[in-house]
């Protein structure tokens, strides 16, 4: 059963240890929308690359408040999972470029998956979402 609003610095820790995040967003009427999420933990600001039509982004753009855990990529939060309560805000065209370098340090998936997009001449447009606790 995971651990309701722990400390940030645990859950931080245990997300930078993994490859994925549970962030989990609010509609307008406050239902929870949890997503399994490939992350970059830098500091103590995580983040998370998207296509800007996600439904994630719509909801960031009306509430700015998420919940973070540790997850697998299927989403499944292991035993005692930390949560944090969070603010995520999405980034300019720039900022989104500089955590695209990033995850591509970081990720050799992303490496070639923009490989693969730019041998096949296929424009990917991607939103980076910083997450901060």
């Amino acid at each position: 059963m995971p651990t309701p609003y722990a400390g940030y610095e645990h859950t931080v820790q245990r997300i930078a240890r993994g490859r994925y995040m549970s962030l989990t967003t609010f509609r307008k009427d406050g239902r929870a929308v949890a997503t399994p999420v490939g992350c970059l933990v830098a500091g103590q600001t995580l983040y998370v690359l998207t296509p800007p039509e996600a439904g994630k982004v719509k909801r960031i753009r009306n509430n700015s408040r998420v919940t973070i855990a540790p997850c697998t990529m299927h989403g499944t939060l292991p035993p005692h999972a930390p949560i944090a309560q969070a603010t995520a805000r999405l980034l300019e065209a720039e900022q989104t470029r500089h955590v695209q370098d990033l995850m591509a340090r970081r990720f050799a998936v992303f490496r070639l998956l923009r490989l693969t997009d730019r041998l096949l001449r296929r424009r990917r447009p991607l939103l980076a979402i910083a997450v901060t606790v």
